[in-house]
C-alpha cells in the first residue's frame, strides 16, 4: 500500500511531480550551460542524466513506483525502456570509465532520443 500512489492525495501527487519535473528540467539545462567550462563533458553528462531520471521519477508520484515499473517493462514498450536506461548508464560509463568525450556526447544524444521514444510510447499510434 506504501508504494501505491492512492496513499497520497492528488495535491501533493501534483506537486510532487511538478517539483521533480521542474528539477529535471533545470539539471538537464544546468548540464548544458556547464558543458561549455573546462571539464564540462563530466559535469554536463552527470546533469543531463540526473534531469532525465528526475522527469523519469516524476511520473512515479502521479502513477504509483509500482505501477510505473509495471508500464515502463511492458511488452508494448519494453525495447525503448531498455533502450533508455542503457543510454542513462552508457552515458555515465563513457564520461567516468572510458573518459570518452565524443562517445559521451553521443550517449547524450542518444539518450535524448530514446527519452522521446519511451515518451512517445505512452501516447496510442505516437510510435
Amino acid at each position: 500500500k506504501v508504494l501505491d500512489a492512492s496513499t497520497l492525495s492528488l495535491g501533493t501527487r501534483v506537486r510532487w511531480f511538478a517539483i521533480c519535473f521542474i528539477a529535471g528540467i533545470l539539471c538537464s539545462f544546468l548540464g548544458t550551460a556547464l558543458l561549455w567550462l573546462p571539464k564540462g563533458i563530466k559535469l554536463f553528462a552527470v546533469f543531463y542524466t540526473l534531469g532525465n531520471i528526475a522527469a523519469l521519477a516524476s511520473t512515479c508520484f502521479l502513477m504509483g513506483p509500482v505501477k510505473q515499473l509495471k508500464a515502463m517493462f511492458d511488452p508494448k514498450r519494453l525495447i525503448a525502456t531498455i533502450v533508455m536506461l542503457l543510454c542513462l548508464i552508457l552515458t555515465l560509463c563513457a564520461v567516468f570509465w572510458w573518459n570518452k568525450k565524443g562517445l559521451a556526447m553521443l550517449f547524450c544524444i542518444l539518450q535524448f532520443l530514446a527519452m522521446t521514444w519511451y515518451s512517445l510510447s505512452y501516447i496510442p499510434f505516437a510510435r
